[in-house]
């Protein structure tokens, strides 16, 4: 299937006051972080089904769908990228890696990097030089921060937790509150697959964490501990 053919489909399923919702949930308005983003307004599930229902497409077609202005048809193309990344041979996983890296401004919210980065990155670079990943979470755009750390979930499912603590501790004084969830969900998920290492890690740094990190760091914890954590007051042996 053709881009333009996507194109059609999708615009013909568009829904202006879904849209309109979007616009604010996705923080579109000036200064934010989204801004000047624009929406279809058409809901995840239904764009999944419509990839389910694409058969092959070609990457010149996939990347004419990421350069799109409209915020639904750049998910579109991830969608499909992540697709044929886990059906491809490794040219294609490295030509979709290749193109996904030459292209994050046009990965620009937190959806489209959460979609995206744990399924191509990730697993693209799951046995091989991580290198890309701290150059990525040195960067000045919070979405080449948040590829960087969303990709580690690849990692951390394989129990493999090194990099995740790197980039963890790296961001611990990032500005932006999108970067703070981020690495407090990593930690967390750390912590599903060995509370041991993350209690470790937080003993050492929750107290310069900024406050949202520590919350999702935590948020599994039984509520007395997390009291603790949150008051500064938590010991070696807790």
């Amino acid at each position: 299937m053709k881009a333009p053919e996507i194109s059609k489909r999708l615009r013909a399923l568009s829904d202006p006051v879904i849209a309109e919702h979007a616009q604010r949930y996705f923080k579109t308005g000036k200064g934010e972080y989204g801004e000047g983003d624009r929406f279809l307004g058409i809901r995840v599930p239904v764009l999944r089904a419509q990839v389910r229902q694409c058969g092959s497409v070609a990457l010149e077609d996939i990347h004419e769908l990421l350069m799109s202005a409209f915020h639904e048809e750049r998910l579109f193309a991830l969608l499909l990228m992540v697709r044929q990344f886990s059906k491809g041979d490794a040219q294609e996983q490295a030509a979709i890696y290749r193109m996904y890296l030459d292209n994050t401004r046009r990965i620009n919210n937190w959806d489209l990097v959460d979609s995206s980065a744990r399924q191509i990155v990730g697993s693209y670079l799951e046995s091989r030089d991580r290198k890309i990943l701290y150059k990525l979470a040195r960067s000045s755009s919070i979405w080449e921060r948040r590829i960087a750390v969303i990709s580690t979930f690849h990692f951390i499912a394989r129990h493999q937790f090194d990099d995740a603590l790197k980039l963890a501790k790296l961001l611990l004084g990032d500005e932006a509150d999108l970067i703070h969830k981020a690495v407090g969900w990593i930690l967390r998920e750390i912590g599903k697959c060995d509370l041991a290492v993350e209690k470790a890690f937080l003993q050492t740094h929750y107290k310069n964490m900024p406050r949202t990190m520590l919350r999702y760091a935590i948020e599994r914890f039984p509520e007395t501990l997390r009291k603790k954590y949150l008051a500064g007051g938590v010991r070696l042996n807790h």
